[in-house]
C-alpha cells in the first residue's frame, strides 16, 4: 500500500506506525520495534553491547564475576548444597594473592569513598591509583588498607576535593602513621602533582557547615588572599586558616559564631584558630 485508502495522500512510517500525512489515519501498526535496542557512548558502532552491566575500574575484575544468589525456599540438603556451592564460587573469584590485595584494597575505597559522599570519579581514580602501586611493587611490607586510605587521600588532593587527612583517617581502617607511610611511598615512587593545599579550598564546605551567610564566605576568601600575600599560611594548617578567616568575617559582620563550634568544624582547637586569628587582626 503506497497511498493513504482514504484521501489517497502520502504514507510516512514514525515508530511503529504508518500514518498519512494529509489526513494522518493510521494505517498500520506493528507493535513490534524493529530497530536497534543497543546504545554506546564510547566506540560508535564498534561495540554494540546489548546486554550485561557496564565495566567499572572500582573492582579487581572489572564488574565481571557473577554471584550465587541467597533463596529462602530451599530446605535442607539443597539449601546446604547451594552454601557450598556459593563459598567455592567465592574462592574461585581470586585467582592469586595479588587479586586477593586487590579486591580487599577496591573494597577499602568503595567503603571510604561512600562514606566521605565523594564522587564516582574520585573513586574510580583512587582504584586506578592503587592498581598502579601495587603493579611497582610498592605494597610490599605496608599496609592494605593504609594504601587504600593513601589513594583516596592522594586523588582527592590532586582532584582539589577539600578531604583533610584526620577525615580520611576517622573513616580507614589504618592508623595516621600507616597512612602517610603509604602517602609518602606514592608520592615519591609515582611522582603525584600535588603541591600545598590552598585553604581557600576549604571555605565553601566549611561555611555551609557553620550556616554562615555568602557576604562571610566572600570577606573570607578576601582575607585569605591578604594571609598569602603576607605569608601567614605559611607553616599552617591549612583547615585552621580557613575557619580562622571565616571566624575573622563573622566577627567583623557582628555574625554570632564561637571560637569552639568554628574549630570543631575544622577538626582544629580553638588555641590553633585564635593564634590565626591574631595574626589575621595584626
Amino acid at each position: 500500500m503506497e497511498s493513504c485508502p482514504e484521501c489517497e495522500g502520502t504514507l510516512k512510517a514514525e515508530g511503529c506506525e504508518t500514518i498519512c500525512a494529509r489526513c494522518g489515519l493510521v494505517v498500520t501498526e506493528d507493535a513490534i520495534d524493529r530497530g536497534p535496542e543497543w546504545r554506546t557512548f564510547e566506540d560508535g558502532d564498534q561495540e554494540r553491547a546489548r546486554t550485561g552491566a557496564p565495566l567499572t575500574r572500582s573492582r579487581h575484575d572489572k564488574g565481571l564475576s557473577t554471584e550465587i544468589g541467597r533463596s529462602t525456599r530451599l530446605k535442607g540438603r539443597k539449601r546446604r548444597r547451594l552454601s557450598r556451592m556459593r563459598r567455592e564460587h567465592g574462592r574461585a573469584q581470586v585467582g592469586s594473592k595479588r587479586d586477593r590485595n586487590k579486591m580487599f584494597g577496591f573494597l577499602g575505597i568503595r567503603r571510604m569513598v561512600s562514606t566521605l559522599d565523594l564522587s564516582a570519579t574520585i573513586r574510580d581514580r583512587a582504584c586506578v591509583l592503587f592498581e598502579s602501586a601495587q603493579d611497582d611493587d610498592l605494597l610490599r611490607g605496608r599496609s592494605i588498607e593504609g594504601f587504600a586510605a593513601a589513594a583516596v587521600y592522594a586523588t582527592c588532593r590532586t582532584a582539589e576535593v577539600t578531604r583533610t587527612l584526620d577525615e580520611i583517617v576517622a573513616v580507614a581502617q589504618a592508623d595516621r602513621d600507616e597512612l602517610k607511610a603509604a602517602y609518602d611511598a606514592l608520592n615519591r615512587e609515582l611522582g603525584l602533582p600535588t603541591g600545598p593545599i590552598d585553604p581557600r579550598e576549604f571555605l565553601p564546605r566549611f561555611a555551609t557547615e557553620l550556616d554562615l551567610p555568602q557576604s562571610i564566605e566572600r570577606r573570607a576568601r578576601e582575607l585569605a588572599d591578604e594571609a598569602f600575600e603576607r605569608g601567614i599560611v605559611s607553616g599552617r594548617n591549612p583547615g585552621g586558616v580557613a575557619v580562622a578567616c571565616l571566624y575573622t568575617a563573622a566577627c567583623e559582620q557582628d555574625v554570632s559564631l564561637t571560637q569552639k563550634r568554628a574549630a570543631s568544624v575544622a577538626d582544629v582547637s580553638a588555641v590553633t584558630l585564635r593564634s590565626t586569628y591574631k595574626r589575621l587582626q595584626e
